[in-house]
């Protein structure tokens, strides 16, 4: 019997409060060792983790590379899948690869094949798909049936033909189905964080509200707590309410960090859309049960009337170039906005841009407002200077930065002192090729009718 079939025997029959470990908010970034122990040793019904978002850019989505170092994810998902097969306890895992396309969860189960061979493990894994289908999306864009998410433009068929890669986040009825296989292990492609965590008290006929409420809050794992932290986190659902635990017993969940906690990426803090409904959060309560528990209660789930995707898509750019440097001038520092000008002038004549296909060329002086996007009041005592290039090959864009480079640090200005140069050079080469560039093209929300056909599912066996 399999991991998932096993626990859900054995909690209806001993029915009682079901406990929920989230193993890491971002696998792959080090799970921290003592406290996943400690969780271990709790007997939780369920591991979850959760590998990938946008947050780190669509460079990860579109070229299908994991934004963590291969060893690093090696070692945490060798943590999770060893703690979980030996001790028969079903484990899922949500965004796979960081972008959750199918490079993204063809590269992790590569890992776990791995894993799974030099422990000899032996286990069933559930893997859901989550590229969309290019003609059901065109299709929703002709019928109206695509809103985007802030102030990224109204998608249109071309921009679908031109991604390098379009995925949607999979909710609780994926993962349903991957569980109706009978599986030990669930590994997703992108995903609700919520979804990993919810879909088995669904399963069990636990309130969804509460459940959910408890998922959106563990899958940041310790991040709730005082202080933060990447550490596991216990969430146990009683029922209509929750209680909420870090396993590092230095972490300390309190009723307003966990309260704080519920504004974490969200524009309205009072509701949580989901492909399948909506959970509100205004009649939330957050109550300590000592001084590292907190008890939470008062999450209402809503089923939606139109099912609905969040669909993610990266469209390549070109190839990016990037020069580093600094500088303690003051006089280049109070003129660099009219020094990279009349630089950027002299490279396009000295590196001719191709018509049909012109580069792009930044240049960002950091301490002169490049962050805070204010300005600033009073001259800085040194600056750092980024020069970027987007060309059409990565050898475009390295001539390009490498002229600016030279241009740059002999630029004449009203003023100069040293004609020898006005730049300092942290390494050499001071330009860098840095692969490919991308942006995000595809970043709405897709109005569908059946969820199940967007994301299939396949069962594999692993080991002898």
């Amino acid at each position: 019997m399999s991991a998932f079939a096993s626990t859900i025997d054995a909690w209806k029959r001993e029915k009682g409060p079901l406990r929920i470990l989230s193993a890491s908010g971002q696998l792959g970034y080090g799970i921290p060792e003592p406290a996943f122990r400690a969780g271990l040793a709790r007997k939780p019904h369920l591991i979850g983790a959760d590998m990938g978002s946008v947050d780190p850019g669509p460079y990860y989505l579109g070229a299908g590379k994991l934004a963590t170092a291969r060893r690093s994810s090696k070692r945490d998902l060798g943590l999770a899948i060893v703690g979980a097969v030996r001790n028969r306890i079903p484990f899922i895992l949500g965004t796979a690869g960081t972008g959750g396309g199918d490079p993204h969860l063809a590269e992790t189960m590569e890992i776990i094949r791995e894993i799974a061979r030099e422990n000899d493990l032996n286990f069933r894994v559930a893997t859901i798909g989550a590229e969309m289908p290019r003609d059901v999306v065109k299709a929703a864009v002709r019928a109206k049936k695509v809103t985007a998410i802030g102030p990224i433009s109204t998608l249109t068929e071309a921009e679908v033909d031109g991604a390098a890669r379009i995925v949607g986040q999979m909710g609780m009825e994926a993962f349903q189905r991957a569980i109706d296989l009978e599986p030990d292990i669930i590994i997703a492609g992108r995903a609700c964080d919520t979804a990993i965590y919810a879909t088995l008290p669904q399963r069990l006929g636990f309130p969804v509200g509460p459940a959910l409420q408890m998922a959106k809050i563990i899958e940041c794992a310790s991040l709730c707590c005082e202080g933060g932290g990447r550490d596991a986190m216990l969430g146990t659902l009683e029922g209509e309410s929750f209680v909420l635990e870090s396993m590092n017993p230095n972490r300390r969940a309190t009723p307003m960090s966990v309260a704080a906690h519920s504004l974490y990426e969200q524009a309205d803090p009072l509701s949580v859309a989901e492909p399948e409904g909506i959970l509100y959060l205004a009649d939330a309560k957050y109550e300590a049960v000592d001084e590292r528990r907190v008890r939470v209660s008062g999450g209402r789930w809503e089923p939606a009337t139109q099912f609905s995707v969040k669909i993610e898509g990266a469209t390549r750019i070109g190839a990016r170039a990037v020069l580093v440097a600094g500088s303690t001038d003051p006089v280049f520092i109070a003129k660099a906005q009219e020094i990279a000008a009349s630089v950027e002038a002299m490279i396009r004549e000295l590196v001719p841009p191709n018509p049909k296909r012109p580069y792009e060329l930044f240049f960002r002086f950091y301490g002169l407002g490049v962050v805070g996007g204010q300005p600033v009041t009073t001259v800085p005592e040194e600056v750092g200077v980024l020069v970027e290039c987007i060309g059409e090959t990565e050898e475009e864009a390295r001539a390009v930065a490498a002229t600016a480079k030279q241009y740059l640090l002999h630029a004449p200005f009203p003023g100069r002192i040293s004609t020898a140069g006005n730049l300092g050079f942290p390494f050499t080469p001071p330009e860098m090729t840095a692969g490919d560039a991308y942006r995000f093209s595809v970043y709405h929300i897709m109005e569908v009718d059946d969820l199940a056909p967007l994301f299939p599912v396949s069962i594999e066996t692993i080991g002898r």
